[in-house]
């Protein structure tokens, strides 16, 4: 049976989460003691925060993770009904596991308390998160919460005060790459250290992109690099440096323009991936430090200008204009 690799390459355990070496070493000592503080998981999208929550449950609870265990997506309710339930007109509640009604219920488990894992809980409104900081309060013996973020700062102080923060940093690449490898032999797919580099190099440290990238390139049947970057639907690291080279180096206003059309007519690129592809392709590269400094702002003023709904064909030709106006100034 076909199956979501995101999935199926979950690890069960704490053992198995790639590039959070530091949290996976806490996270083992609580499992040890036998107890947990309330806890926030912050970072990106992709990097083991959920894989994480729900390994330690296995690991403290067995087979009874699962009645020991509740998952709620904060994005999908905000307001203040997700904390402390909802009622119809008939005074009858609508459906939704409220974190109030689970968090009353007895621990069916030697440890003596459940786990709430709230998913993108900075989404949660500040009444919600008000009131979501009374039941931790009165459910602390019982219940321990952790909060998924991408930005701790949006969850209040007085939850913040009562938690352990672990930061969940973006996966490195040569951890990443490696993974991916490991991934692709298991699936039988002949893939090299180069196209696992490109997964890893678009994946910017999402371990769920890179593997949703690897199991769309296993339909594809070519896994070059160059097919990999055409999936993803992003061009390589060597196109954006081309463009800067000819801009910056080369100070051909014609030639740069030609290679940026080239992005945008062939390679469908929209002008805000291409402002992000020259960012992150000028801030690898060897450029003289002032140089790259006086870039990183053009390019920075042109991502500004594409969000606000500048064309992006305009907005691309002033950013090549700047661009050769600052090689010619260092050259």
């Amino acid at each position: 049976m076909n199956q979501i690799w995101i999935e199926k390459y979950r690890p069960a355990n704490l053992s198995g989460i790639i590039g959070q070496k530091g949290n996976v070493e806490k996270l083992k000592s609580f499992v040890k003691t036998g107890d947990l503080p309330h806890m926030i998981f912050a970072g990106p999208a992709g990097t083991g925060k959920t894989t994480a929550a729900m390994a330690m449950a296995i690991e403290l609870f067995g087979e009874a993770w699962k009645e020991n265990f509740l998952e709620l997506n904060a994005s999908n309710n905000r307001g203040i009904n997700v904390i402390r339930g909802h009622e119809d007109r008939d005074g009858r509640m609508d459906g939704m596991v409220s974190v109030k009604d689970y968090a009353r219920i007895m621990p069916s488990n030697p440890r003596g308390f459940k786990i709430i894992f709230l998913d993108e809980a900075d989404q949660l409104t500040p009444e919600a998160q008000a009131a979501l900081r009374r039941t931790m309060e009165i459910y602390s013996t019982t219940t321990r919460f952790i909060f998924s973020c991408n930005y701790s700062s949006q969850i209040i102080p007085p939850i913040q005060s009562r938690c352990v923060v672990l930061r969940f940093r973006p996966i490195p690449d040569a951890e990443l790459s490696e993974h991916v490898l490991e991934i692709a032999g298991n699936e039988g797919m002949k893939f090299s250290k180069e196209s696992a580099d490109a997964v890893a190099d678009i994946s910017n440290g999402d371990m769920r992109s890179a593997i949703n990238l690897l199991q769309a390139a296993q339909y594809s049947g070519d896994y070059s690099p160059s097919k990999i970057y055409e999936i993803a639907g992003t061009a390589e690291v060597k196109e954006f440096d081309r463009v800067l080279i000819m801009a910056l180096e080369h100070m051909d206003f014609k030639k740069t323009a030609e290679l940026v059309d080239h992005l945008i007519i062939d390679k469908g690129l929209s002008g805000i991936d291409i402002v992000r592809g020259l960012h992150s392709a000028l801030r690898r590269s060897g450029i003289e430090p002032l140089k790259k400094s006086e870039a990183i702002m053009a390019i920075a003023d042109t991502e500004f200008r594409l969000v606000e709904g500048g064309s992006d064909k305009i907005q691309l030709d002033y950013l090549v204009s700047r661009l050769v106006r600052i090689g010619s100034q260092f050259n």
